[in-house]
């Protein structure tokens, strides 16, 4: 016999557990929930870069890329947003079909636009489901709005807008870390944020800075500038810049709401207004303002209310450039150690004065973005630095290469860690100027067939993957020891808007390019594996945050 009383306990109890209706990420999870009613507010109209997952509670991968995705929310408070959207709540699944999502977990990176008001920037994302991955992703990808300011342009920098505060930061770094691109997009239009190496040794007298990293506002006008002796951390520098102007809020105030109260309010004072006749002329002036106002508000009320009310989105669909392995940790972690899979790697010694070693990096791109977006599996392809990474000479030492040539600018190499063979992609004895994908694109394709002959790697070109392990192993633990812990350090471009394809973290797999360009690897000769919906693997501890300036 059936007790109506039990059987409504029963689903009371069932409602209330976590999971049996919400998605799957808690109130106290630091992944932001977003629908499609406040991703308007909330991503598309915010000033950070956010990464996006649309998900359905049942999918196992999504499950399975739960702990990654929050702890890369954790390292990236403060920096930029980690967000969800439950494409199983029948209330979303207008909006997850308007983005294009087609499976789970799908994940997209938005950043702002170019210009202020401009419709945001929507990236698919490809690349690893870890942690770290996810991280330089979405660093690589936050706007920079940091000056860069040298001798030669510091009396402009100065005199420029005098009245208003500036902020200049004196580091020994070379790259802009995504703290202070943060902190620059939280005071945009408020504080001008500037940073300057202490090469430039006119700037670095001028304000008497003796050590690195210096923080120094100048309030605008004649008043002295003030020296910041507090930790490098975000919220601390975000309190001492405040007293110069308030950090712009983000998500921005909800002002349809309010106004559209406030504008009932102020109609019901205009109505008394004017039925009264002993107002005072000053008193009508005022509900005169009032009412204008209020009846500004309906309009952007109404479109704030409406479901979905968001601009359509920017889909790249474009090539953009191939991820840098910068320093030879990074070129070891991806494709110098026994586990590793396939790498194409294009050893360049200065791809913006050659035409050529442009040209072929741009093929490369090209043909990993022809192989994402027609589904097909492909290995990753790398830029390396000579100039700034000295494992590349190293490299081309160790295989008999000789540095690429002034003329070419540019040595392609395959290479695969795992099953200890190399190959050259000898672009003068096939008479290839990189003009065309043609002959280039075969080798590729001869790579994924297991054609062609193939060289055996030298000894010792290849590391033993616990090395790297245990190296990284060790390095936590120092950093762990440090009486005052201090933040990874990012290493990327310091180029206005960050929007060169992902570099790989020294401690986790690599990260493919962005938007459908992104490359995934590769299942010729049966001996790797597709990345995409694996689900992610467990990862050793990593710092916090990119804070280090």
């Amino acid at each position: 016999m059936h007790h109506p009383t039990l059987c409504a306990l029963a689903v009371g109890i069932l409602s209330a557990l976590p999971g049996a209706q919400a998605g799957l990420y808690t109130k106290q999870s630091p992944v932001l929930q977003v629908d499609g009613k406040d991703y308007d507010r909330l991503i598309a109209k915010s000033n950070q870069t956010t990464i996006i997952e649309f998900y359905a509670p049942w999918c196992g991968h999504c499950q399975n890329l739960k702990p990654a995705y929050e702890k890369a929310a954790k390292n990236l408070e403060g920096l930029a947003k980690v967000a969800a959207v439950n494409c199983d709540d029948d209330a979303n699944k207008p909006f997850c079909g308007s983005m294009g999502v087609q499976g789970f977990p799908t994940l997209k990176i938005v950043r702002p636009g170019k210009k202020a008001g401009s419709k945001p920037v929507v990236e698919d994302y490809q690349g690893q489901r870890t942690a770290s991955a996810i991280v330089d992703a979405v660093v690589s990808r936050i706007n920079n709005h940091v000056v860069k300011v040298e001798d030669k342009n510091l009396d402009k920098f100065l005199s420029d807008k005098n009245e208003t505060a500036k902020a200049l930061l004196f580091t020994d770094k070379g790259t802009t870390s995504a703290l202070l691109k943060s902190v620059a997009i939280d005071f945009l239009d408020v504080i001008t944020v500037g940073q300057v190496r202490n090469t430039q040794s006119k700037a670095v007298s001028t304000f008497g800075v003796d050590k690195f990293p210096t923080l120094i506002l100048l309030p605008g006008g004649d008043a002295p500038g003030i020296v910041y002796d507090g930790e490098i951390k975000k919220a601390a520098m975000v309190k001492f810049l405040s007293q110069a102007g308030q950090p712009n809020p983000d998500p921005a105030p909800a002002k349809a709401k309010n106004g559209k109260k406030d504008s009932k309010k102020d109609s019901g004072k205009k109505a008394a207004s004017s039925s009264s006749s002993s107002s005072s002329s000053s008193s009508a002036k005022s509900k005169s303002k009032s009412t204008a106002a209020s009846s500004e508000t309906p309009t952007s009320s109404s479109s704030e209310t409406s479901a979905p009310t968001q601009e359509a989105p920017v889909i790249i669909n474009t090539a953009l450039p191939i991820p840098t392995l910068n320093t030879p940790e990074k070129l070891t972690k991806e494709c110098l150690t026994s586990k590793s899979n396939t790498c194409v790697l294009a050893l360049v010694s200065s791809p913006n004065g050659n035409e050529k070693a442009q040209n072929a990096l741009n093929t490369l791109s090209q043909l990993a973005f022809k192989h994402a977006h027609s589904h097909r599996k492909l290995f990753p392809f790398y830029e390396v630095p000579l100039a700034s990474n000295p494992g590349g000479s190293i490299l081309l030492k160790s295989l008999d290469l000789s540095p690429p040539e002034e003329e070419s600018g540019i040595e392609i190499i395959a290479i695969n860690g795992r099953r200890g063979w190399w190959r050259h992609y000898d672009s003068v004895s096939v008479s290839d100027d990189f003009s065309g994908h043609d002959k280039l694109e075969a080798w590729i394709d001869a790579i994924r067939m297991g054609e062609g002959a193939k060289k055996k790697v030298p000894e010792g070109v290849v590391v033993d993957v616990t090395e790297v392990k245990k190296k990284e192993t060790d390095e936590e633990s120092s950093k762990a020891e440090k009486a005052q812990p201090e933040e990874a350090v990012l290493e990327e471009e310091t180029t206005p808007e960050a929007t060169k394809a992902v570099t790989s973290d020294e401690k986790e797999a690599p990260v493919t390019p962005e938007a459908s360009e992104a490359t995934a690897v590769a299942t010729g000769e049966g001996e790797e594996e597709s990345t995409a919906p694996v689900d992610p693997t467990p990862e050793p501890e990593t710092a916090a945050a990119h804070d280090e300036l």
